[in-house]
């Protein structure tokens, strides 16, 4: 069965985190893409650990699979000569160079629409192409910081906090997948290529969803809250007898049945706690009352109940009980594959689950130049060419 992008064929210029997810997706979903790599480090990653298994780093197998590996010395014509042959062949260059770069290497994306008109040329960066920062590096860290991010992250008495993941990374690597299947559609109906330009910075503020709305519809800087949300009542951490577990009630019929739970019904009643409004207002004395009455029960004891009357809840869990849970199996959110050095490499899983085009792991995240040879041969390089290629490090 082929997968739902079968026959769309990518050109991976990006490192780090992304842009190679983003690429990993698309890969996942059945394009064919090819990653391009220097010919010393390659992706910076490589050298992020530990951990390392057999040499590879955790970090780069997170974001890899399902493409192929090649390295090009794009700093020499023939390197760049044999990136544009490739590319006369592809649909999609997916790219996370500092802006102008390419550019001024003879391939940015004015000369890659000569070498084939159609070409859609995905561009991320951390603050994109114009701006007074288009011409800083852009780092996760960084994005959190000037997002807004980190200054409603940690409790009230805390310093600001960068979340546990480079989530602004993650999110820019969903936008420009989102990205690149519109402009697939748009090339679908007019023939036109184009080129996207994506940002850490844009993508990070288009994330900040309600709270940044909050501000611009009230002028009030949201501040740090910590575990609790800043408009809804309950909806935060407590304490059970032997652990934390998340309740979150997000509305008034929910905080009725949770009143009734805690044997505290006569809250749900009450003026100052019957309506989310109420209880925003009078937070404070709220959350007092239902912390003392949640250490009576435990975890499994609350999300029995709690889970019986439909209210969401969930016990916090560590990685190892995340990945290991029964959820996560029966969704097959860790999948094994196979690697040239690894046994039995374990990966998480796709969330994406089609009825009719099911994500395949077809191809293990590539070692270093892995399959550079098979590509140059694909593009009719012959065995002596590639061998000279090799002796001149261009390849």
């Amino acid at each position: 069965m082929e997968g739902i992008l079968h026959g769309v064929k990518i050109i991976d210029l990006s490192r780090v985190l992304a842009g190679p997810f983003c690429t990993m997706i698309l890969g996942d979903l059945g394009a064919e893409v090819i990653k391009i790599e220097n010919l010393s480090n390659g992706d910076d990653t490589r050298g992020w650990g530990p951990p390392f298994i057999e040499g590879e780093s955790a970090y780069y197998l997170c974001a890899n699979r399902n493409k192929k590996g090649m390295t090009i010395n794009l700093k020499s014509e023939k390197g760049k000569e044999i990136l544009k042959k490739l590319i006369s062949t592809a649909d999609i260059v997916v790219q996370n160079f500092k802006p102008g770069t390419l550019d001024r290497m003879g391939l940015g994306y004015s000369q890659l629409k000569k070498v084939k008109e159609d070409i859609i040329v995905a561009s991320v960066s951390g603050f994109g192409t114009n701006g007074p920062y288009a011409h800083l590096p852009g780092y996760d860290y960084i994005i959190q910081a000037m997002s807004g991010l980190m200054s409603i992250t940690g409790d009230k008495e805390s310093d600001p906090v960068k979340t546990g993941v480079a989530i602004s990374d993650v999110l820019t690597g969903l936008f420009t997948c989102i990205g690149i299947l519109g402009a697939l559609h748009h090339r679908n109906r007019t023939g036109e290529g184009q080129e996207l330009d994506i940002s850490l910075f844009d993508s990070q503020l288009a994330a900040m969803v309600n709270v940044a709305s909050n501000y611009l519809c009230s002028g009030s800087i949201p501040n740090r809250m910590g575990n609790q949300h800043p408009n809804i009542v309950p909806y935060q951490t407590f304490s059970a007898s032997d652990g934390d577990l998340v309740i979150a009630v997000g509305n008034d019929e929910q905080f009725r049945k949770f009143s009734r739970l805690l044997g505290r019904e006569e809250l749900s009643s009450s003026k100052r706690y019957g309506t989310n409004a109420a209880r925003l207002q009078n937070k404070a004395e709220l959350v007092f009352i239902i912390a003392a009455e949640m250490k009576k029960k435990s975890k499994k004891e609350w999300k029995y109940l709690l889970d019986k009357e439909g209210i969401p809840n969930g016990p916090i869990y560590n990685i190892k009980e995340a990945l290991e849970s029964e959820q996560a199996k029966a969704r097959d959110m860790v999948v094994s594959m196979k690697h040239p050095k690894i046994p039995d490499l374990k990966l998480v899983g796709s969330p994406l689950k089609f009825s009719k085009t099911p994500v395949f792991m077809k191809l293990s995240p590539p070692l270093h130049g892995e399959h550079t040879e098979e590509i140059l041969e694909g593009l009719g390089y012959s065995q002596d060419e590639i061998i000279a290629m090799q002796h001149n490090q261009w390849i």
